[in-house]
């Protein structure tokens, strides 16, 4: 289930007078972490009326940026003060495993089994999650300024999603496991402003900047599936979308006052739909007229309305949702840039108004001694690089074609130090973090930084 934040990064706006810099699930929704002003914060979501907090640190101030990789010890943070650099650490054992730098901010990281993709506003690294070799850079993508992408948790079929243009929502499918590019969806008019796989990676959703439609493809051939609208009066600015652990429900939140969940619903064979809801009818009824009327009213008409909604108590909050099973019971959860958590009780069978069913606060007494005053993070003031960082010696030229080969690194069972390895060589050898059950099992080196301002701990 593919991940959100809930502010903004490095110099924006959204980077004053507030108490924390993101939120964002881990891909199985088991977990949250929260980026604070005064580091980050890791959160077990196992029950409804009790938060655990499993994990906080304090040694990396004004975090915007903190992806946990499922529920292993590996935790990846990005701060205001260095935009431009990744730390990953161990939480259980409190140290750092490595850090790269990279050519300018960092806006996203994604995480699976397999891969660890780094976006900036025109390029996106893709590392070997089990060693951390950069395996590919994608060089001059289109302005994406949100680093807005998506990286399929699914990770034997490791599919990431970004924008192939600037100025309408055209959606490159590429290949992170055999590092090639799978297709190009044009899924809406305007930019993208949203992007989610379901578990599987057998489906996409998007959303453009408009806000108004949400459309579902099928991957990889990326063909249309589904159409929701969520609203016709206001353009809306759509923050998350997460597919249900079954990929049977996605929710949409957005700067509105309602999140809504959208039921994917399939025609069966015989032609009955496979839930009898009133939207269900009513898409039966417009699907049938569809071979008569033209194509623009058809497809205006297949579109369906949501399923359940959520009234949240205020608008204008930027905020991350996502569709998860807690003590057996499908439920929604909402966190919101005022330090909040909200559980709601979904109805998988009849949906309508959610119920809340539980709301916590993600803040104690030392964090809201910040409330409303400025982040003395939030100006980029890094320090100039007196040699070229690790990302920028890895990646190639913009101009001429990508090379089939790299600089490899040392690590234990994997190239000496120099040596060329294969593009597209998949680490070797157990990875361990020394958490007997988790994966990935990573072995990291001690002894030689693998070049550049890569350094490992």
């Amino acid at each position: 289930m593919e991940t959100g934040e809930a502010a903004g990064g490095p110099g924006g706006p959204d980077g004053q007078g507030i108490r924390f810099g993101c939120a964002s699930f881990n891909q199985d929704s088991t977990s949250l972490a929260l980026g604070t002003k005064n580091g980050y914060k890791l959160f077990s979501l196992t029950m409804v009326e009790k938060l655990d907090c499993i994990h906080e640190s304090a040694e990396t101030p004004d975090v915007y940026i903190v992806e946990r990789l499922f529920s292993s010890s590996l935790v990846v943070v990005v701060s205001t003060a260095m935009p431009q650099r990744m730390n990953i650490y161990h939480f259980k054992k409190g140290t750092e495993i490595c850090n790269y730098s990279y050519p300018s901010n960092i806006l996203s990281v994604k995480l699976n089994r397999q891969r660890l993709v780094v976006c900036l506003e025109e390029s996106i690294y893709i590392h070997n999650i089990k060693d951390m070799k950069l395996l590919k850079t994608l060089l001059n993508t289109p302005s994406n300024p949100s680093g807005l992408c998506a990286l399929s948790i699914n990770h034997s079929n490791s599919y990431l999603t970004y924008p192939g243009s600037a100025t309408i929502g055209e959606i490159i499918v590429y290949d992170a496991n055999n590092l090639s590019t799978v297709t190009m969806i044009p899924a809406h008019d305007s930019p993208l402003a949203a992007l989610t796989f379901n578990a599987s990676a057998t489906k996409l959703a998007s959303a453009s900047e408009r806000g108004t439609v949400i459309r579902v493809f099928s991957i990889p051939e990326g063909q249309r599936l589904f159409e929701f609208r969520r609203g016709m009066k206001r353009y809306v600015s759509i923050s998350s979308l997460s597919f249900s652990p079954d990929g049977q429900f996605l929710c949409a939140s957005s700067n509105t006052e309602t999140v809504h969940i959208f039921k994917l619903e399939q025609m069966g064979p015989s032609g009955e739909d496979d839930a009898a809801t009133w939207s269900a009818y009513v898409g039966k009824m417009f699907s049938a007229a569809s071979s008569y009327l033209p194509a623009q009213v058809s497809g205006m008409m297949s579109q369906d309305r949501a399923f359940a909604t959520v009234h949240l108590l205020s608008s204008g909050q930027k905020n991350v949702c996502t569709l998860a099973m807690i003590q057996k019971l499908p439920r929604l959860l909402v966190a919101t840039d005022d330090g909040q958590l909200f559980i709601y009780n979904v109805d998988p069978q009849d949906g309508g108004e959610c119920m809340l069913a539980h709301k916590h606060r993600l803040f104690g007494i030392d964090d809201d001694q910040f409330e409303g005053t400025e982040s003395e993070g939030s100006e980029v003031t890094g320090p100039a690089q007196a040699y070229p960082s690790y990302a920028a010696t890895a990646a190639l030229p913009a101009s001429g074609p990508i090379t089939a080969t790299l600089t490899g690194y040392c690590e234990d069972g994997g190239a000496v130090k120099g040596e060329v390895i294969p593009e597209h060589e998949f680490a070797a050898g157990p990875v361990c973090l020394d958490d007997e059950n988790e994966f990935p099992p990573i072995n990291w080196c001690r002894d030689g930084t693998g070049g550049g301002q890569g350094r490992r701990s």
